[in-house]
This record gives structure tokens, C-alpha cells and sequence, in this order.
């Protein structure tokens, strides 16, 4: 028997996204954001409200990074989340974030955030409040890279947010090989 929980933004797993720009002084800003994703092989789309800090400084200058969030800095990734660009100017630092500058985009890097998505804005849509962003590079620090030096979930331990129990859930555990496995079915 199935329990039906009607229509409500329940997805399995929903990243946790950090988004940072810079304002027009330079001073970087970041954001919580859930909803979002891939789409297409160099574009992401983030659902934003217009009244954000992160949302306006993205429209002002025309870029920003997306973090993945990650299990050793959960207080702080939900630190941003939680409060205002709009109401605490020394949001960003509060968290404990420091910033490097893109060299492909005026955006922040978080330093403590070991993946990052450098993006270019393509457009805003204030009325559905969907930002879609050209990825032009994904970086990654070399303490989440496997012997191979591709990015390891396992030592990454991105979260997940649990939109039905409002937790942080973190990811990592493989359980099969992709484009792999089903061909045992063929």
C-alpha cells in the first residue's frame, strides 16, 4: 500500500546548492538554494526569488559559483539559508567563508567548499524564478579527488536535503556502476 502525499516538492535527492556572487563592491554574498539541477550538458537552472542578495548581485554583474554543500559544513551552509543578505551584511563571513575569485567570472569561490561550479548567467526569469547559468568550469580541491583524480563522493560527503523531514542527509555510499550494470539484463 502506497500513501499518497499529494502534489509537494518531494525529490529524491535534492542537492544542496551554495551559490556566491559578488555585490557591485566587490563584497561576496552567498545563498542556500534546493531546487535546481542540470539542464543541459553545460547548463544548470536554480530556482531563486527575486528578493535575495545572492539573486540581484547575479543579475548585476552576470556570474556566480554554485558549492556543493557537504557533511563538515553543514551549520554554515544552512547558516546561509537561513538568514539574509538583505538584513546581515557580513553574511558570508559569519559563515567562516573566505573567497578566491574566479579567473573565468566575477564570482567567489568558497574556499571551504571543495567543489565549485564557475558559471556565467544566460537569464532570469523573476515571474517563474528560474536562473539558468552557463557552467564554464567545475573545480575541485585535490582532497576530494580518488587516484584517478576524478571527484569521489565519499570524500566530497555532499548532503542532501530531506525536504519531507527538513534534515541534511549526506551522500556517498556506491551501489552499483553506471551504464554498466543494466547490461546484464540485455
Amino acid at each position: 500500500m502506497r500513501k499518497s502525499f499529494g502534489a509537494k516538492p518531494l525529490l529524491y535527492p535534492q542537492p544542496v546548492f551554495i551559490l556566491a556572487a559578488y555585490d557591485e563592491n566587490g563584497v561576496p554574498c552567498a545563498m542556500n538554494a534546493a531546487w535546481g539541477g542540470l539542464s543541459e550538458e553545460t547548463e544548470i537552472m536554480i530556482c531563486l526569488s527575486a528578493e535575495h542578495k545572492t539573486t540581484k548581485n547575479i543579475q548585476v554583474l552576470g556570474a556566480f559559483t554554485v558549492s556543493m554543500a557537504d557533511a563538515d559544513h553543514v551549520a554554515a551552509c544552512d547558516y546561509v539559508g537561513v538568514v539574509s543578505g538583505n538584513d546581515e551584511p557580513d553574511k558570508f563571513k559569519k559563515a567562516g567563508f573566505t573567497a578566491t575569485k574566479s579567473e573565468l567570472v566575477n564570482a567567489p569561490i568558497i574556499n571551504e567548499l571543495p567543489m565549485c561550479l564557475e558559471c556565467k548567467l544566460i537569464s532570469y526569469d523573476p515571474e517563474t524564478c528560474r536562473l539558468f547559468g552557463q557552467i564554464l568550469n567545475v573545480s575541485a580541491d585535490e582532497s576530494v579527488l580518488n587516484e584517478k583524480g576524478k571527484i569521489d563522493p565519499a570524500k566530497l560527503r555532499p548532503i542532501t536535503f530531506d525536504p519531507a523531514n527538513n534534515k541534511y542527509v549526506v551522500l556517498g555510499e556506491t551501489v552499483g556502476n553506471a551504464f554498466c550494470d543494466g547490461l546484464k539484463l540485455k
